[in-house]
C-alpha cells in the first residue's frame, strides 16, 4: 500500500513538473518574441529574457539549446499561429469570392494585431531566411495555405468567376505584401505622408480596398 502511494505521489509530482516546464517555456517564448522582434537576433539578450521571465540563462539554454535555438523556436511558434487559414471552418467550401475575401481579411487583421510577427519576418529576411531553412515544419504548414488557395482558385475558374491563369503562390504574395507593408512601414510611411495607418477609419478603408483590388485582379479577362 505504501509503495503504491509513493508511486502515485511520484507520478503526480512528475506531472506537475512537466506542466511547470511547459508553462516556463511558454513564458520564455512570449518574452523572447518581443525581444527578438525589437532587437533582432544579434541585439537580443538572453540575460534580459531570463530576467523578465524570472528564470535563469542556464535554464533557457537547457530548454532551447542556446540563443539561436530559442530564436528558431520563436520563429516556429510565430509561423504556426498565422499559418492556420485552412483551419478556419468553411473557407474551402465557401463561394470562391467569399473565400478569398475572408482569407484577405484574416491575413489583414492578423498582421495588424501582431506587429511582432511582422518584425520577426523582417529580422529573418536580414538573415536571408537561413534559420527558417532549418525548420521544415514551417514550410510544411505554409504548403497547406497554398493548397487551400489552389482549391479555391480552381473552383472559381470552373464556375467562371475567376480567371484560370493565376498561380496560388503569386496570389499569396499579393495578399500578404500589402498587409505586411502597412505594419512594417507604418512609421516611415506615416511620417513621410503625415498619415496614421493605425487610424480605424483608414485601416477599414484599406482592408476594403485590398479585398476589392484582389478580387478585381481575379476576374476573368474579357476577350478583345
Amino acid at each position: 500500500m505504501a509503495s503504491r502511494k509513493k508511486k502515485a505521489a511520484a507520478k503526480t509530482a512528475g506531472g506537475e513538473f512537466a506542466n511547470d516546464a511547459e508553462r516556463s517555456k511558454a513564458d520564455i517564448l512570449a518574452v523572447a518574441t518581443e525581444e527578438f522582434a525589437t532587437h533582432g537576433l544579434s541585439g537580443a539578450r538572453v540575460d534580459a529574457i531570463a530576467e523578465r521571465t524570472r528564470t535563469s540563462k542556464r535554464m533557457i539554454y537547457y530548454y532551447f539549446k542556446g540563443k539561436e535555438g530559442l530564436y528558431r523556436a520563436v520563429l516556429e511558434k510565430a509561423y504556426s499561429e498565422i499559418r492556420s487559414l485552412d483551419s478556419h471552418e468553411g473557407i474551402e467550401d465557401a463561394d470562391p469570392a467569399e473565400a478569398i475575401r475572408r482569407i484577405i481579411e484574416i491575413t489583414f487583421d492578423y498582421d495588424e494585431m501582431h506587429p511582432f510577427f511582422v518584425s520577426l519576418v523582417s529580422v529573418e529576411n536580414v538573415h536571408q531566411g537561413k534559420n527558417i531553412a532549418r525548420l521544415p515544419s514551417i514550410k510544411k504548414r505554409n504548403a497547406s495555405v497554398i493548397r487551400v488557395l489552389t482549391s479555391i482558385l480552381e473552383r472559381g475558374a470552373k464556375q467562371g468567376v475567376f480567371r484560370n491563369d493565376v498561380n496560388a503562390i503569386d496570389l499569396h504574395l499579393l495578399i500578404s505584401a500589402f498587409c505586411i507593408f502597412r505594419v512594417s512601414n507604418r512609421f516611415t510611411f506615416g511620417t513621410i505622408f503625415d498619415t496614421d495607418l493605425s487610424d480605424a477609419a483608414i485601416r477599414n478603408r484599406h482592408k476594403k480596398m485590398h479585398v476589392e483590388a484582389v478580387l478585381r485582379y481575379l476576374e476573368p479577362r474579357r476577350k478583345s
